[in-house]
């Protein structure tokens, strides 16, 4: 299915990054054939021996396999090195007993294959839920994915691990901390079944800083909690999501309270997160979704997620139609508290609507103007605090049907 996917008209110009090199960690990638044909769908990534790894799971009552085992050793502390082995094409959730098996049978063959502990190997699955996952055709190309190890080959691990995406994501950054350089770089995937829960679709962040579990757990999680977090293409949350960031520690440099450090992080997940929106499955618009004047932080996140999650809101913007009383709509439906006639909104910078009706004014033609760019922006402001919160989004369109119709084909 991906394979005849035109690239998002959203992708980043310019395509893949140029992503600064992370010493202590390797890439191989292989074609396992697991359910696409002539394209990578296995990644492994090597870690070196001391590697902090810190990360955040989807909270989903049905959470698969490879995410209930990769929660058991997050915690566990180790001086081991570490490897990760993603696979593309079927998910291994809603498998039940073969799914446990199926990760027990490639965590153990990563295991000898790269003399890691197999309590540090954690895997991923993403793909179509409820088959079971062929993991011998995995376990079989893991002794010759050892040989191919590279440190240069983080954008080839980007392509294998995707599956209705279009292109593939990666985003990374350089800082100084105490007058030395610290390299980050991250991959995810995503294009479909967003609406993270504590976590993302599937997402790799990489660096070189010194760190312990202890202090990289709580900033991964504020970082996702304002990236990851505050998107949405479908409102749907998968089985599957997964974060991991792994500090390898290889700079020797200790980013204990650094505030840099923290900034860089979150900025390379905000990056690969807008990314995701970019590639929201049949999208021709990224939509910023902006509340204000709440009446507390967690009103504004109701609203704006009931914006940006309304099928009439995105199949508007989609076709390019200011039809603010969509936005109305999905404020009074968002269970927040709100005033009627408290309630402002703007297109970009049109005001379209104030104080509860119409903006004195306001001209349509102005505000469809905007619609019809690639970047909207709908802002709300509540009049009723100071509450506010920001969540992007993209627009509906039949292609996103067309995609999930034929998905399984």
């Amino acid at each position: 299915m991906a394979d005849n996917l035109s690239v998002s008209p959203l992708a980043p110009a310019g395509g893949f990054p140029d992503l600064p090199v992370i010493a202590g960690v390797r890439f191989a990638t292989t074609a396992a054939g697991i359910k696409y044909k002539g394209r990578t769908d296995v990644m492994l990534a090597e870690l070196a021996p001391g590697t902090t790894i810190a990360g955040t799971f989807t909270r989903s009552k049905t959470r698969a396999a490879p995410v209930l085992d990769c929660e058991q050793k997050i915690g566990m502390p180790s001086e081991a090195g570490a490897a990760i082995v993603v696979n593309s094409g079927n998910a291994n959730a809603f498998t039940g007993a073969t799914g446990v098996a199926s990760v027990k049978a490639v965590t153990k063959a990563a295991a000898d294959a790269t003399g890691i502990p197999e309590a540090r190997v954690f895997t991923s699955s993403t793909g179509v839920i409820g088959e079971p996952l062929p993991h011998d055709r995995i376990t079989v190309t893991l002794a010759a994915l050892v040989d191919e190890l590279d440190e240069h080959g983080i954008a080839d691990a980007a392509r294998a691990i995707m599956t209705t995406d279009t292109f593939p994501k990666g985003a990374g950054r350089t800082v100084e901390v105490d007058g030395y350089r610290i390299r980050i770089a991250g991959i995810a995937k995503g294009s479909g079944m967003i609406a993270p829960d504590m976590a993302t679709m599937l997402a790799y962040v990489f660096t070189d800083a010194r760190i312990s579990r202890d202090s990289l757990q709580p900033l991964v999680a504020a970082a996702c909690d304002e990236s990851f977090n505050r998107i949405t293409v479908d409102s749907d949350t998968s089985t599957s999501d997964t974060l991991l960031v792994a500090a390898t520690g290889t700079s020797g440099v200790d980013v204990e309270g650094s505030d840099a450090f923290a900034t860089a992080l979150a900025e390379v997940m905000d990056d690969l997160a807008r990314q995701v929106v970019r590639d929201g499955e049949g999208a021709s618009k990224f939509v910023t979704v902006s509340v204000t004047g709440a009446a507390s932080e967690c009103d504004a996140r109701q609203v704006a997620f009931a914006i940006a999650n309304s099928p009439l809101v995105k199949t508007a913007i989609a076709g390019e139609d200011p039809n603010w009383g969509r936005v109305v709509m999905a404020v009074g439906k968002s269970g927040a508290e709100a005033d009627r006639d408290c309630l402002s909104i703007r297109f970009g910078d049109v005001l379209v609507a104030k104080d509860g009706s119409v903006a004195p004014g306001y001209v349509e033609t102005e505000a469809a103007r905007h619609m019809g760019g690639d970047d909207i922006s709908v802002s709300v402001d509540l009049g009723l605090g100071v509450g506010t919160a920001t969540v992007y989004t993209c627009d509906l369109t039949s292609r996103y049907i067309a995609i999930n119709a034929d998905y399984r084909s």
